[in-house]
């Protein structure tokens, strides 16, 4: 009888455990679908496509989201990164993906990107000074309010979604003549890439706005087409500018805010758990982001001083801010509520 006992017991407590989970092997897929084997569900390819190299912070960035996709999706979905904009400046490919093309999948795009797609909420990222330091950013890419700006595209029909944000170091101008102060930019020629909050900025600077693609930069700087830009750091580094305009003064007017987006066509193709994988990737790509993006800035300044590049510090920003004063204002003044709320996340 109490071998009977026994065994009862001892079937009633395996019970127990099957019906609480007890065998607790997870593997990638199952993590990031919550169930099913997302690695048998049909295979797709995702064209991603990045403008700047793949060592720069972006770049790394987009490989380390690949790789989670592809691991967290047991190979149903693989992450084809087309770098060094051999798809297009970010323009274009923006272009081509809310035109309805499908040689694009996804991309890494600058967050105010969509402005000129009548996103508004994205516009407020790219106001200058808005942002007093990385922590000030990241108060905002993990809080409540970001999924109102991630969502955005879908909001106005674009036909678009959000993945996740990220960042690449604040903005500074570069020069092909030395300069010392603000005063310096006066009458100079400014790249920029046809953003109206840009050529507000750099008029406001005294500069004159000139429009140049950012794969003609290079040869604009080198030609005299223009007299300067502005870059974070290490795209500024990667992409080879001190070769042609070797004077960086660090001003920081915006952070270089970025986000990855993906069309509707392409999150079609997947099925809901893949969409999950996506997503969680994202997550994971945002973190990885946040922890390489200062640390590999630092680095790379570094190494530009001792390549004989002359860096100039910004101590006091108020006369800058000064000069921006009109077109944060003219900017902001539609959506002073939701603004105020960013500047409060500091």
């Amino acid at each position: 009888m109490k071998k009977m006992i026994a065994l009862l017991l001892v079937l009633a407590m395996a019970l127990a455990l099957a019906a609480c989970g007890g065998n607790t092997t997870t593997t990638p897929e199952t993590a990031a679908a919550g169930s099913g084997d997302v690695s048998t569900d049909p295979k797709v390819t995702l064209v991603y496509a990045e403008v700047n190299p793949l060592d720069t912070i972006v770049g790394q960035t987009a490989t380390f989201f690949k790789e989670k996709v592809e691991e967290l999706s047991g190979g149903s979905i693989t992450i084809d990164v087309q770098a060094s904009g051999v798809l297009g400046s970010e323009n274009d490919v923006l272009d081509s993906m809310v035109g309805g093309a499908t040689s694009i999948d996804m991309s890494r795009i600058s967050a105010f990107a969509l402005t000129s797609y009548g996103a508004q909420k994205s516009k407020l990222l790219s106001i200058p000074f808005t942002f007093e330091s990385r922590e000030h950013w990241w108060n905002f890419a993990n809080s409540e309010l970001a999924p109102e700006f991630l969502n955005e595209p879908q909001e106005l029909g674009l036909p678009l979604r959000g993945i996740f944000y990220g960042e690449e170091g604040f903005r500074h101008f570069f020069t092909v003549e030395p300069v010392s102060g603000i005063e310096d930019l006066a009458g100079m020629k400014l790249r920029v890439s046809n953003d109206p909050i840009m050529n507000g900025m750099v008029e406001g600077l005294g500069a004159s706005p000139t429009v140049v693609s950012f794969g003609e930069l290079y040869s604009a700087l080198q030609t005299g087409v223009v007299d300067g830009a502005e870059q974070p750091i290490a795209n500024y580094k990667s992409n080879a500018f001190p070769e042609v305009a070797n004077n960086l003064i660090l001003d920081g007017h915006t952070l270089g805010a970025i986000q990855v987006v993906i069309t509707d066509t392409a999150w079609a193709k997947l099925t809901a758990a893949q969409q999950e994988v996506l997503m969680e990737a994202g997550k994971l790509a945002q973190e990885f982001n946040a922890n390489l993006s200062a640390e590999a800035e630092a680095e790379v300044l570094e190494e530009l001083k001792a390549d004989g590049c002359n860096v100039v510090e910004v101590t006091d920003k108020a006369t800058w801010q000064e000069a921006c004063k009109e077109v944060i204002e003219a900017n902001t003044a539609d959506q002073a509520e939701l603004y105020q709320k960013l500047l409060d996340l500091k």
